[in-house]
């Protein structure tokens, strides 16, 4: 037996079906939830549905069997547009987008509805129902995501892939699907078009055969997807023979064209004339998409500085009694476009201690890299430090996001001279406003490399959206909470 037999010998091809069994369960109860207590709230024991008399029916249901018909309709609705569909969930928006659509749709119903027939349904569905009903269902989903993400990385519910392309193409797939096991595939081998089985793709994901040995290796390998990287020998026929074959035995057939760092809301497959065509749109710098950016900077950044005004003024205080100097700090910072503009801070070092700085980045030898950070910084006073630990010196910036500056998400503004080290390419991080937090940032935050760090800005720059950025915004309450890798 080989060393990928034996590591894959146990089939795991339900675990998705269990899962969408749990999460329909846990849809249920958030929905009966819901249902409830809204009936409970706003409704009497017992109390009848006014019906229009021209309907012509003596028939009066209760509230209670109107409450039990909306929900067996919310379950059908999320079921109906594909909220608990195998390809959908535990990877991506896209479960959570479905889950707020089929919600939305179902009330959206129920109003045209009840206008039409002259039915007074009771407003406390729509105002109580409809919202926590939603909050509890996307709350319940990301829970049991978190579950999955820890039996992912325990090596658990994965769905083993077979590569099946040019040998350059396949490692690359290899080695991305590997550092990201959250995406739920593992690699357990490859097929090249010479098939030389003495050089592994990568540590552990070795080449089995040639192209003509898929289907041998698929049934004993007990394979749940096969992903073509790029094959020039597998024509037409060739591959419309192939999804029979996978089709007859259960197994995914994935193409993964050669883009790299487009995310899926810039992509649109259209079949023309038979061909499966990938369309890829441009990113968006302006227009209507940056005025709901901006719209959403201003109501989010004038929320955050009234429910933070109290921690703000404590923190202020602490850092006028703590040092002599200033309670805030401005740096100049290069935004949109190569302008440059003040970012706040709460002063976190000593007085003087940019005239430092050249100094002890010579002293640590990276005076000659962007991401400029001093290694236990001296110039850090003991109330700064425990501020930066909690990045509460960042929050003066919703200033600068409430002037148009700066932005919630976005590339990190750097200093001039870091930014003269820039390359062609890191340069698209000024395409888009600063931001006070960023991808790179929920990512590994000051742990990352300056290649990572501009990897990961440059692919969220390609790729923005609200709806990514709500889900940044996420993700930074708990980099911050957890306090992990900030400088």
């Amino acid at each position: 037996m080989t060393r990928t037999e034996s590591a894959v010998s146990t089939p795991v091809r339900t675990w998705k079906r269990s899962y969408a069994v749990r999460l329909f369960f846990t849809d249920a109860l958030s929905i009966v939830v819901a249902v409830a207590f809204s009936q409970l709230v706003w409704l009497k024991d017992g109390q009848s549905l006014a019906i229009s008399r021209s309907l012509g029916s003596n028939f009066t249901p209760t509230y209670t069997l109107v409450s039990i018909l909306i929900a067996l309709l919310w379950l059908f609705f999320l079921d109906f547009f594909g909220a608990r569909e195998h390809k959908n969930i535990g990877a991506g928006t896209i479960e959570y987008r479905r889950v707020a659509d089929a919600t939305l749709r179902l009330f959206g119903l129920l109003a045209i509805v009840a206008f039409l027939l002259g039915v007074e349904l009771g407003r406390g569905y729509f105002l109580t129902a409809l919202p926590l009903g939603l909050f509890l269902l996307l709350v319940s989903r990301w829970l049991w995501r978190q579950w999955l993400r820890n039996q992912q990385r325990e090596g658990n519910y994965l769905s083993r892939a077979l590569l099946i392309g040019q040998r350059l193409k396949s490692e690359h797939v290899a080695r991305t699907v590997s550092e990201r096991r959250e995406s739920g595939i593992i690699a357990i081998g490859a097929l090249t078009k010479l098939g030389h089985t003495e050089d592994d793709i990568m540590p552990g994901v070795p080449v089995l055969g040639t192209y003509k040995e898929l289907l041998p290796v698929i049934d004993r390998l007990c394979v749940d997807m096969v992903m073509i990287t790029g094959a020039d020998d597998l024509g037409p026929k060739h591959m419309r023979q192939l999804g029979w074959d996978l089709e007859a035995r259960n197994v995914e057939l994935i193409v993964a064209p050669a883009l790299t760092d487009v995310a899926g809301p810039r992509i649109h497959a259209r079949p023309v004339a038979g061909l499966p065509l990938i369309h890829v749109e441009f990113p968006q710098f302006e227009g209507r998409k940056q005025w709901t950016k901006r719209l959403f900077d201003i109501v989010g950044s004038s929320i955050l500085l009234l429910l933070t005004s109290p921690l703000l003024l404590g923190v202020a205080i602490a850092v006028r009694a703590s040092s002599p100097g200033p309670i805030f700090y401005t740096q100049e910072r290069v935004g949109l476009r190569g302008r440059r503009f003040g970012m706040l801070k709460f002063r976190s070092m000593v007085q003087g201690a940019d005239d430092q700085l050249a100094s002890l980045l010579d002293a640590q030898g990276t005076s000659d890299t962007p991401l400029f950070k001093v290694i236990n910084d001296p110039r850090i006073t003991p109330v700064g430090r425990f501020i930066r630990k909690y990045s509460l010196d960042e929050f003066p910036q919703l200033l600068n996001v409430l002037l148009g500056q700066m932005s919630l998400v976005g590339p990190r503004p750097q200093r001039e001279a870091e930014v003269a080290l820039y390359d062609d390419a890191a340069h698209r991080r000024l395409f888009m406003k600063p931001g006070m937090s960023g991808l790179w940032q929920v990512s590994g935050r000051s742990k990352l490399s300056w290649e990572d760090a501009i990897r990961l800005d440059l692919y969220y720059v390609e790729n923005w959206s609200i709806t990514g950025d709500m889900i940044i915004l996420w993700r930074t309450i708990s980099a911050v909470a957890a306090a992990d890798g900030a400088h």
